[in-house]
């Protein structure tokens, strides 16, 4: 029987935004350190490459099952100290840890009539939860595998969870698609690329169309992003074009500036969900320090 600790391996899960910067540290220290330490290869998704439905970023640590555990543990404990400066509370904290599963590898750690993600729950102590996959996003085929408790319950169902995954044929594969969801969002490209584009000129898809939205106007900055860095970006990813509308020149009735997108469907609703995933993500910040 092969050794699956030596296999190479991987796991992704979700982080924050915020909480992505103090893994990757000033100039990328610590996550220089945490690599050096574990032997694992530790990658992030981009600034606004955020998982389908949420405002976090994609961490992946790949390496083989020992060495991801290792790099596992130093990221979690970064973020545990994150979060409990502030309440410096005795009790060992729980906390959320969201893997990202390949549906198709869902069913080898559910179990027939859910007997093996049942026996991890009791060896762990950790709860688990397997989030149904989202429809709304066209082309995602992962689920969220959500594990809750204290570190050491979280490393042990994380323990169980991957050397079962290994295992699974689907799981290795999957190993080499990319990092970002971008494709996920922004299908447009591929029709331009297959050299067909001109045949869909008819598509409703595929024509061109305008659509305004108004975002508020202490919000606009982070739509703009720092010497327009944002708006490029969103501009680049969806494929669509991005106008604002000038200071004061509101939508009817609102202090909401005016956001128009042109482009097909497809670019419009790429544009509008990162757009409004900029907005939402700071509002909430705002909320929590309330």
């Amino acid at each position: 029987v092969a050794d699956t600790t030596e296999k190479a391996a991987y796991i992704r899960f979700l982080v924050s935004n915020a909480a992505a910067g103090s893994v990757i540290g000033k100039g990328g220290a610590t996550i220089t350190d945490f690599q050096s330490e574990s032997g694992a290869r530790i990658q992030l998704s981009r600034n606004y490459e955020f998982f389908p439905g949420t405002s976090d970023r994609i961490i992946m640590i790949s390496g083989n099952i020992d060495e991801i555990l290792r790099a596992v543990e130093l990221v979690l404990n970064k973020l545990l100290s994150e979060l409990h400066t502030e309440d410096g509370g005795d009790a060992e904290p729980r906390m959320k840890l969201r893997l990202i599963v390949p549906n198709g590898s869902c069913g080898s750690i559910i179990g027939k009539g859910g007997a093996i993600i049942k026996s991890f729950i009791e060896d762990s102590q950790a709860g688990i939860k397997i989030s149904p996959l989202d429809h709304n996003f066209y082309g995602l085929n992962d689920r969220l595998v959500t594990l809750t408790g204290t570190l050491n319950e979280q490393m042990r169902a994380v323990d169980l969870i991957l050397s079962k995954l290994v295992e699974d044929p689907h799981y290795s594969q999957s190993m080499h698609t990319p990092l970002s969801y971008a494709a996920a969002y922004n299908v447009v490209n591929y029709a331009g690329q297959n050299g067909g584009g001109g045949k869909f000129q008819n598509n409703k898809e595929e024509r061109t169309n305008s659509v305004t939205i108004g975002v508020a106007d202490e919000h606009i900055g982070l739509v703009v992003g720092r010497g327009g860095r944002n708006i490029l970006e969103i501009s680049q990813v969806s494929g669509a074009k991005i106008k604002i509308s000038d200071r004061g020149d509101f939508m009817t009735g609102t202090n909401d500036r005016k956001v128009t997108i042109t482009g097909t469907q497809r670019a419009i609703r790429a544009a509008e969900g990162m757009i409004t995933q900029k907005v939402s993500y700071a509002s909430e910040r705002v909320a929590d320090q309330l």
